[in-house]
């Protein structure tokens, strides 16, 4: 039985993530161990570092899927490596808004970059023809991305 198209592109693009993961998260996994972050820390500067501003730690925890509690103590850790700034809501003091530091904001764009850095890697070593070929193959993807926001 022959696959449907669906499962090959699917199959070709888990193969191509798995490649760039591969390929980019060593480096960026060993800063992460460098400051002694657990996963779900990781996730917390990842997530703030994709908010212009500060986010209060009730909707940070739907974002990471998280209880308001866990994020709570994963932040009092993320605010002593001064990877993450807390303060209060102006508006109400009962909220407490986190954001993520320079130095937080430093350690997500160096997580970005490696796997940026794979990506490029990996299309270096196609031909030109092929490259705008995957550029028109990936743009009913991005049009789909672009109607959800």
């Amino acid at each position: 039985m022959t696959a449907s198209p669906h499962a090959c592109a699917f199959d070709a693009v888990r193969e191509f993530l798995g490649r760039v993961f591969t390929t980019a998260e060593g480096e960026s996994l060993e800063a992460v161990a460098k400051l002694k972050l657990s996963f779900t820390q990781a996730r917390v500067v990842f997530t703030l570092a994709h908010h212009d501003g500060p986010v209060a730690i009730g909707d940070l925890a739907g974002a990471v899927g998280l209880s308001a509690a866990a994020v709570g103590r994963n932040i009092e850790q993320l605010v002593r490596k001064k990877l993450v700034v807390r303060t209060e809501n102006p508006e109400d003091r009962r909220v407490k808004l986190v954001a993520v530091s320079a130095l937080g904001r430093s350690l997500a764009e160096s997580h970005l970059k490696s796997k940026e850095d794979a990506v490029r890697t990996l299309l270096d070593a196609l031909e030109p023809e092929q490259c705008l070929a995957l550029v028109e193959a990936l743009k009913p993807l991005k049009e789909e991305v672009s109607d959800v926001n």
